[in-house]
């Protein structure tokens, strides 16, 4: 239990569609001396022409939940839709959320090619014991969106602004890193310092979706920060990003539904957060104005920059998008085997998002983010829509300094160097979705056989590099 002293205020014309589907080579993070992977399934299609859209929310808080209910959790769905074809976004406030019956069935019954599931992460939701409701529920929300679709335009940003969160493992004397509730001789448990312990992202990022007389209809609020500022609460929460989605549906009015997107939040805490209770009948009461703070921060945030975001002009929507499944093993039981999937989204050639399920750690999210060089780059953490769900996924360094999810976290740690492949495969499918990645070999320009000289150019302030 956390000390109570410490209680603290804790991003052509007509419809056109290519699919092609074959396999790719063997995708693994180990030695490349190690036995050959299966070969991973690759699935890549575009879109184009005039965009549908349609959002809905609901309530997915059952009614006969055992823990007292301090604010409810919903489900939010996004379904996208360009000549016929349709790609769903589910938001939902729980802990980890995965279905491969509610994929399976969505799919089949409202024509979808492609559905992923983002779950918030909140530490305060109902329990895994009302999986049958909640596909009910979010079945009843795609629904909905489904049957109000509006024809749409989308744009997006990002914003930064300074931090709510830290990185949670601080470096010790040692060099290794500890969780932020382990205290030291130099460090208080849970930084009630409120010390901006780095790296984070201090990115917001939105996509808004509007209809054509400029309505915003839906929004994507994307931010990387643990939803956990009211952990060991004993009562429903959707915590800080179900504060943060229901303020921006407010600022824009009924009709809008705010989808809240986990960042690479793996190693990010609140620096407000409520202290922890022991247990159900502890006295001490959660302080849930810790959420309401975080949440009115980041809503704040994202509200300003959806009203700064203008679509481009122009009818036709172009979607692209890649799937790749990853083959990983164990870190330390090297019997473990995982089974990565990834989507890979490119909206009008400048939106770009890489889905990861699992916790990946922020450093992946912050490199992909420079490396893809596009002018909105989105990482959907904790989204899923098949295979393994692979736990926490740290980058190398972070793997090396160790401390909870980078070398703790039992047998189910994948194997070092997975966070990379990851993001570089994504780094791979956007260059490829873009087309700058040739899919044969360039235009000859010499042979080993040939001679020549290279001449240097002199530069000026204005010369480019070559």
């Amino acid at each position: 239990m956390l000390d109570r002293r410490h209680s603290h205020v804790a991003r052509r014309a007509a419809f056109l569609v290519i699919c092609a589907c074959g396999s790719t080579g063997n995708i693994r993070a180990a030695d490349p001396a190690a036995p050959a992977a299966p070969a991973a399934a690759k699935e890549k299609c575009v879109w184009q022409g005039e965009l549908l859209a349609g959002a809905a929310k609901i309530n997915i808080t059952p009614e006969n939940t055992t823990h007292p209910v301090h604010d409810k959790v919903n489900a939010r769905a996004l379904v996208l839709e360009i000549g016929g074809k349709r790609l769903a976004f589910v938001s939902v406030d729980l802990g980890i959320y995965t279905s491969e019956h509610l994929v399976a069935a969505c799919k089949e019954k409202f024509g979808l090619s492609q559905m992923v599931l983002s779950s918030s992460h909140t530490h305060s939701d109902p329990g895994g014991k009302y999986k049958e409701f909640y596909e009910a529920q979010i079945t009843q929300a795609m629904d909905a969106a489904v049957k109000n679709m509006f024809a749409a335009r989308i744009s997006a940003g990002h914003r930064s602004f300074p931090q709510l969160g830290f990185n949670r493992l601080i470096a010790r004397e040692d060099g290794h890193t500890r969780e932020s509730w382990v205290s030291d001789d130099h460090y208080l448990c849970e930084n009630p310092d409120r010390i901006p312990f780095g790296p984070v992202d201090p990115e917001v990022g939105v996509i808004k979706i509007e209809d054509t007389t400029g309505q915003p209809r839906a929004i994507i609020m994307n931010y990387a920060c643990h939803a956990d500022v009211v952990c060991q609460n004993y009562a429903v929460s959707a915590d800080y990003p179900g504060v943060a989605c229901r303020r921006v549906e407010e600022a824009f009015g009924t009709n809008l539904t705010c989808l809240f997107v986990q960042g690479a939040a793996g190693n990010i805490e609140s620096l407000i957060i409520s202290s922890r209770r022991t247990g159900p009948d502890d006295p001490f009461q959660t302080d849930y104005n810790s959420i309401e703070r975080v949440g009115h921060l980041l809503s704040y945030e994202a509200i300003k920059l959806a009203k700064s975001l203008t679509p481009k002009p122009g009818k036709e929507t172009t979607l692209r998008y890649m799937n790749d499944s990853l083959k990983f093993t164990g870190r330390f039981d090297k019997n473990k085997d995982f089974d990565v999937h990834i989507s890979t989204i490119l909206l009008n050639d400048d939106i770009a998002i890489a889905t990861v399920p699992g916790e990946p750690f922020i450093q992946l999210q912050l490199d992909w983010k420079q490396k893809v060089n596009l002018p909105q780059p989105f990482v959907f953490g904790y989204t899923w829509y098949e295979g393994t769900w692979p736990n926490y996924v740290p980058d190398i360094v972070s793997a090396a300094r160790g401390g909870y999810g980078a070398d703790q976290n039992g047998p189910t740690m994948i194997e070092v160097g997975s966070g990379e492949a990851i993001m570089n495969k994504h780094l791979e499918n956007v260059l490829r979705l873009t087309g700058l990645m040739r899919e044969a070999p360039g235009p000859v320009g010499w042979t080993p056989g040939d001679r020549w000289m290279y001449i240097p150019v002199p530069r000026t302030n204005n010369s480019a590099s070559h």
